[in-house]
C-alpha cells in the first residue's frame, strides 16, 4: 500500500521518543565514563606530564634538535635522574622509615606520658590506640585478613603493589607518546575549529599549554628545594629520620601556597617528642619558609607562568583536592589560570564590544 504521512516534527510521540533517546544515551555515557573512570584519570596524569615535560623538548627544538631527538633527550635525563636519585636516596630512606615505624610507639608513649592535654584526648578519643593499631597492622587498622592468618594481608599488599607498578608504568608510556606526538595531536585538535577563528584559536591554545608546562616544571623546582632546605634544617638541628620528613615535605610541596606547612606537621610533631626548644624552632622554620615560598620563591619561579591571585589558588586547590586528591589539588590551578587567560581573552573582549 500506500507509505502513511511522515509524523509532524512537533509530534508528541515523535519529541518523547527522541527525548527518552537522549535520556538514555546520556545514561549510557555517564556509566561508561564512571566504569573507565580510572583508565581516564591515569591518561590524564600522563598527558599532564607530557605538557609539563613539552616546554623543555620545545628548548632543545629551538636549538636545532629534531623532535624525536628532543624527546629522547629529555625522557634520558628524567630517567637518569630518577636512577640517581633512587639508588642514592632509597636505601637511607628504607632504612630510617622502617626506625621511624619501630621507634614511634615509643614516642606517643612519651607524649602520652608528658603531656596532660593529649593524654585527657586519647582517654576520650582513643587517638593513640588507633594509631598504634595502624602502625602494627591490628584491628583497628582496618586490614582484611583471609582464612584467619596474615595470608589475606600478604596478598593485599602484593595486589596494592603490583596495581601501582602497572599504573606507574601505563602513566610512564602513555605520557611517553604523548610527549612525542603533541605538537601532531595540538595540529589535529586546531584543524576541528572553523578557518575563520582557528588562528586565534591555536594562539590562545598554545598560551594556555605553555602556561601549564612552565607552572608544572616551576612547581617540581619549588618542591625539590622545599624538601632539600627542610633536610638541611633537620640535619642540622638533630631531629632523627631527616630524610623520609624532607620527602613528605618535598611530596606536600606540590600543592600550591600550603604543601611545604601540610608536610612540616608530621615534623613537628616529631620534633616536639625530642624537646620543646627543637619544636618550636622546626614550627619557627616550617611558617618562615612557608612565608619565604609564597612571596619571594614562587613569584619568581612563576612570574612567567601564571598569573594568578593566592585566594584563587587556594579555592581552586581545595576543589581539586576535593574531587581528585593530591592531582587534582596540582591540576587545579592551572585549570584556573587556564580559565582567567580565556575569560581574558574571550569573554571580557565580547562583554566591552557589546
Amino acid at each position: 500500500g500506500l507509505p502513511g504521512r511522515p509524523l509532524p516534527v512537533d509530534s508528541p510521540f515523535r519529541l518523547g521518543f527522541v527525548g527518552a533517546l537522549g535520556v538514555a544515551a546520556a545514561l549510557l555515557l555517564v556509566r561508561v565514563v564512571l566504569a573507565a573512570a580510572p583508565i581516564l584519570l591515569l591518561v590524564g596524569i600522563a598527558l599532564f606530564f607530557a605538557i609539563g615535560l613539552d616546554p623543555a623538548v620545545s628548548w632543545l627544538q629551538r636549538r636545532g634538535l629534531g623532535r624525536g631527538w628532543a624527546v629522547f633527550a629529555i625522557v634520558a635525563a628524567v630517567v637518569a635522574v630518577l636512577v640517581v636519585f633512587v639508588a642514592a636516596a632509597v636505601p637511607p630512606l628504607l632504612s630510617q622509615a622502617s626506625g621511624l615505624r619501630t621507634e614511634f610507639p615509643e614516642y606517643l608513649e612519651r607524649l602520652e606520658r608528658d603531656n596532660d592535654m593529649v593524654r585527657e584526648l586519647d582517654e576520650r578519643f582513643g587517638i593513640i590506640e588507633r594509631v598504634r593499631g595502624v602502625l602494627a597492622g591490628g584491628p583497628e587498622a582496618e586490614v582484611p585478613v583471609f582464612g584467619g592468618d596474615g595470608l589475606g594481608s600478604v596478598v593485599g599488599v602484593a595486589r596494592g603493589v603490583f596495581a601501582a607498578f602497572a599504573s606507574t608504568l601505563t602513566v610512564v608510556v602513555l605520557a611517553l607518546y604523548f610527549l612525542a606526538s603533541l605538537s601532531g595531536l595540538k595540529h589535529t585538535a586546531y584543524r576541528l575549529v572553523p578557518r575563520s577563528r582557528r588562528e586565534r584559536f591555536s594562539l590562545l591554545a598554545d598560551e594556555v599549554l605553555d602556561r601549564i608546562g612552565g607552572y608544572l616544571l616551576g612547581n617540581l623546582a619549588t618542591s625539590v628545594i622545599a624538601g632539600s632546605a627542610a633536610f638541611v634544617f633537620f640535619v642540622i638541628v638533630g631531629i632523627p629520620y631527616p630524610f623520609p620528613l624532607a620527602l613528605v615535605i618535598a611530596l606536600t610541596g606540590l600543592i600550591p601556597l600550603v604543601g611545604a606547612t601540610i608536610g612540616s606537621v608530621v615534623a613537628v610533631l616529631v620534633a616536639f617528642l625530642i624537646s620543646v626548644p627543637v619544636g618550636i624552632a622546626t614550627l619557627v622554620f616550617a611558617f618562615v619558609y612557608q612565608q619565604f615560598e609564597n612571596f619571594v620563591l614562587a613569584p619568581r619561579i612563576m612570574k612567567r607562568t601564571l598569573d594568578v591571585s593566592p585566594l584563587a589558588t587556594i579555592v581552586a586547590a581545595l576543589i581539586g583536592a576535593a574531587l581528585l586528591g593530591v592531582f587534582g589539588a596540582l591540576l587545579a590551578v592551572p585549570v584556573a589560570a587556564s580559565i582567567q587567560i580565556i575569560g581574558r581573552q574571550v569573554v571580557l573582549p565580547r562583554q566591552e564590544a557589546s
